[in-house]
């Protein structure tokens, strides 16, 4: 049971360091978006690695229980310590990462948002109606004959449904936003920090 713990251990541990040999060749430090890949693969396979080394030091535990601090626990220790130091530089990136997606979420909101004001500002220009109007009367989206009355009332319509799908597109972005930056917060950040947490305290197990 003890070297079947042990290489299964090993192997979780490997896993990660493959899924990030992956990244490698394409190794562009100072792309952006590379950097917020590398981080996302790091934050969402280090768990795998983390269980992988509880199994190796549950293995060395019950293949040795008394032997103490052996190179196989200092190996455990060596490797969580590695770990744990790259989510603590992981830290910052992340945060990085939120700040600029937010304020790329804001932008948007914001733009659209003063679309929406452009339009309810239009919408309150009688000249602007009234051409919009004789614009869908000549387009056909009218009864032929139709009146100056019914081209307004048309175009107040139209209008109106326009202001309504405006500003139902700018609360599912401000919805958007705040769940992309709260998933990136929370499940980016807060995971990395409790996973340097983790990894400090199976290093010091390991050699306790």
């Amino acid at each position: 049971m003890a070297v079947l713990l042990r290489w299964l251990g090993l192997t979780l541990v490997l896993l990660l360091l493959l899924q990030l040999a992956v990244l490698l060749p394409a190794a562009d430090w100072g792309d952006e978006a590379f950097q917020q890949l590398l981080l996302e693969r790091m934050v969402s396979q280090a768990p795998m690695a983390l269980v992988g080394l509880i199994l190796m030091l549950t293995a060395s535990r019950l293949d040795a229980p008394q032997s103490g601090r052996t190179p196989f626990r200092w190996l455990i220790c060596a490797l969580s310590a590695l770990l744990a130091l790259s989510m603590l530089a992981v830290v910052p990136l992340v945060v990085s990462g939120n700040q600029s997606l937010a304020e790329q979420a804001d932008q948007t909101i914001s733009e659209q948002r003063n679309r929406l004001e452009a339009a309810r500002q239009q919408s309150g220009n009688p000249e602007a109606i009234q051409m919009l109007g004789q614009q869908l009367a000549q387009a056909g989206q009218l009864p032929a004959g139709a009146g100056e009355e019914e081209q307004v009332a048309a175009a107040r319509a139209f209008v109106d449904r326009q202001l309504e799908q405006m500003e139902t597109q700018l609360e599912q972005a401000e919805r958007a936003r705040s769940l992309a930056v709260n998933q990136r917060r929370f499940g980016g950040t807060g995971t990395a920090i409790v996973l340097a947490i983790a990894f400090v305290l199976l290093a010091l197990t390991a050699v306790v």
